[in-house]
Order: structure tokens, then sequence, then C-alpha cells
């Protein structure tokens, strides 16, 4: 690690600007900073995954190597032109999505986010995923940004969806299917 932080405020961001890894500065709200401050907002939310309770520990290896992962992708979005997320963390996320989908049954609804605390955590992580895959996105219409950033997120939600239906079973609160049919009205009847 090269620079350690022995002072936590500097000031230096007091004029609405941040410094990137590269040394240059940008507003606090440029699309870069927007992107990897998801970034790091996601790997709090898989943070709070991992702090519930009764996990199974293949779902805990699989969310720790995930956020060592984030933390590399939040490096690459801070420093431009930095490479850190390769084609074969992506390959690995695929692998971990088939081997915790395929014991699962097909589902024939939608779910609910819910299914427990870390089944409706992990739906939140998720949905934290898909902004940050949106705001990669957005990022790379304006800036190069490679696009291992934005497949990485997106194969991360995919597993992150997979792993609250996981969670949800385990926890034997069970998934919360959503209840279209709630909605149908009844036939109308002629007098």
């Amino acid at each position: 690690m090269g620079n350690r932080l022995s002072k936590i405020y500097t000031r230096t961001g007091d004029d609405g600007s941040t410094g990137l890894g590269d040394g240059s500065r940008v507003d606090k709200d440029s699309p870069r900073v927007s992107a990897y401050g998801t970034v790091d907002e996601l790997n709090s939310t898989v943070g709070m995954v991992l702090a519930c309770d009764a996990m199974p520990d293949a779902v805990r290896e699989a969310l720790t190597q995930v956020q060592h992962e984030l933390f590399d992708l939040g490096g690459e979005l801070c420093i431009p032109g930095m490479a850190m997320i390769e084609e074969s963390d992506i390959a690995r996320l695929e692998q971990v999505l088939d081997s915790f989908n395929d014991p699962l049954p097909p589902l024939k609804d939608f779910i609910l986010p819910g299914g427990g605390m870390a089944a409706a955590t992990c739906h939140l992580a998720r949905t934290v995923c898909r902004r940050a895959e949106r705001e990669v996105v957005a990022l790379g219409r304006v800036e190069k940004v490679r696009p291992q950033a934005s497949r990485y997120l997106n194969r991360l939600s995919d597993l992150l969806f997979v792993l609250a239906r996981v969670l949800a079973r385990d926890s034997g609160h069970g998934e919360v299917l959503w209840q279209h049919e709630r909605r149908r009205k009844p036939a109308a009847t002629h007098d």
C-alpha cells in the first residue's frame, strides 16, 4: 500500500472537488466519482449481508471474495487507465453463480425482496449493484471505461439475486412470491 492515512481530514475537498488516484482533481459529483462511490456503497452493502448471522460458509466465502474484487473495481474507476478487473474475475462469478443456481428450483413467479434479514439485505445489495452498473455505463459515455467493469457488475447483480434466493431458503423464511393474481378483477356479472 502506497500512502497511509495518518490524518483523516485534509480540507482539500471543501471546495467541492476530490482527488482521483492519479492525483488529478475532479468535482465530487462527476460521473467518475459517482461510479466509484456507488461501488463503495455496494461493497458496504455486501458487508451488511456478511454481518448477518447463520450464513452458509459457501455464501460467506463467495461474498468475501466479491468484497475484495469490488475494492479492486473501485480502484480501477478511481485511477483513469487502471486495469484491475479481468475476464477471469467475470468467469469466476459465472461459475459461482451457476454452482448456487443449479440446485434451486426454476422460478415461475417474480420474487419480492424479503425472506429474512440476510436475503433482504442481499436484495438491497443487488439493487445498489444495478445502480453502480448504470453509473459505470453513464461514465463510459463521457470517459473511457473498460468493458470488464460493467460486465462484472452485471454478473454480480445476477449472483446477488441467486444468493438472496439461497439465503431465503436457508433461513427457513422462504422466498416471498409476488402475488400478481391479487390485481385481477372478477369477471363482470350481467344482471
